[in-house]
């Protein structure tokens, strides 16, 4: 697995549940969305919205939110963008039977606002990337803007009080 991704081996996702049951999925469709081509990667990225970003969470949401903010913070990744649209419905996504697996979620995604600072302001066309990456570079951007616009004004009954915002 490498470094990207490599914490992986160290959650028990057989002991996790998503929607559609065990978790012992998630480490697959992980890197699918980090190595796959594009058609395989998105149908990753629309799998793992389907387990852990419907609208009820699950108790293996919380723990892939570390791994998808890793995802959308490497360059390689094709679609970072959609990585961060997941991570915005898992923090308007909750679970009225399971509050704390709501709030561990919500936690995680807003554990890392200054991820999304930074790429809401990172350049449009880093210098190492190649002629005609403006237009995903744009896209994570938006999206980066759009989650950080997310965790400053989430509020839900789970989460009285998430981090504290910056000033």
């Amino acid at each position: 697995m490498g470094t990207v991704l490599g914490a992986m081996r160290n959650v028990r996702w057989h002991e996790l549940q998503h929607a559609y049951g065990s978790a012992s999925q998630v480490p697959v469709v992980l890197s699918r969305i980090a190595w796959g081509d594009a058609p395989n990667a998105d149908e990753a990225l629309s799998d793992l919205e389907r387990w852990i970003g419907a609208p009820p969470v699950f108790d293996s949401t919380a723990a892939t939110v570390p791994f998808l903010w890793e995802l959308a913070g490497t360059d390689t990744v094709r679609d970072r963008a959609g990585v961060l649209d997941l991570l915005a419905r898992i923090l308007a996504a909750g679970s009225t039977d399971h509050p704390a697996w709501t709030r561990a979620a919500h936690d995680a995604v807003a554990a890392r606002r200054e991820t999304a600072a930074y790429l809401a302001e990172a350049p449009v066309r880093p210098a190492s990337a190649p002629a005609g990456a403006e237009a995903p570079a744009q896209a994570v951007r938006a999206a980066a803007g759009r989650l950080l616009a997310a965790i400053d004004r989430h509020a839900c009954p789970a989460c009285p009080v998430l981090l504290p915002r910056e000033a």
